[in-house]
């Protein structure tokens, strides 16, 4: 048993689905307080901010403890959660035709083992229907989403290559976690 340090839902599912026994108890981190442009740097930066709230919370001594946060990239811009529906499709613009890259680092605390990791999963998007980018648009499904992307939705009729693990585009490289997890 480990303790999600997240609220995501995306986080619980990819856990669930490698059988890996979880409790979850997300923060109150603000991201915003990070001010780098750098999108490994920051990814690094939330996860340890994140994990430095919920450690001094829950320590480790009934479960362990992990962590992850992710953000996305598209023409070397670092695309963070979308502020609002503009700015999500403002985002989705700039990878619709293009290669889309999701920065996905975790922290993962036992008692005998401490795992930091940065993975990085690559898309090459075709370019995405207007009418299809509306109706996820109008749906909100991208909201709290690290560049609006949803891989394991509204992008995935438009992949054309993926290099990398799906899961560290849906926020945690579970297959490196499971290696020290056995």
């Amino acid at each position: 048993m480990i303790r999600l340090g997240s609220k995501s839902p995306t986080r619980a599912k990819i856990l669930k689905a490698h059988n890996i026994e979880f409790i979850q108890s997300g923060g109150e981190f603000d991201e915003d307080t990070i001010t780098t442009q750098n999108p490994k740097s920051f990814a690094y930066q939330a996860t340890l901010g994140k994990f430095d709230e919920l450690y001094k919370k829950y320590g480790i001594e009934e479960y362990p403890l992990l962590v992850s946060d992710s953000v996305v990239t598209a023409n070397n811009l670092l695309l963070r959660k979308a502020k609002d529906k503009n700015d999500a499709k403002r985002m989705l613009e700039l990878q619709s035709g293009n290669q889309t890259s999701v920065i996905s680092c975790m922290k993962y605390k036992s008692k005998t083992l401490e795992l930091i990791d940065i993975s990085i999963t690559t898309y090459i998007f075709e370019k995405f229907d207007e009418k299809d980018m509306q109706n996820y648009l109008d749906s909100n499904e991208w909201m709290g989403k690290a560049g609006a992307i949803m891989v394991e939705g509204f992008c995935k009729p438009y992949i054309k290559e993926v290099i990398g693990y799906e899961s560290t585009a849906m926020g945690l490289c579970v297959e490196k976690l499971k290696v020290f997890l056995d």
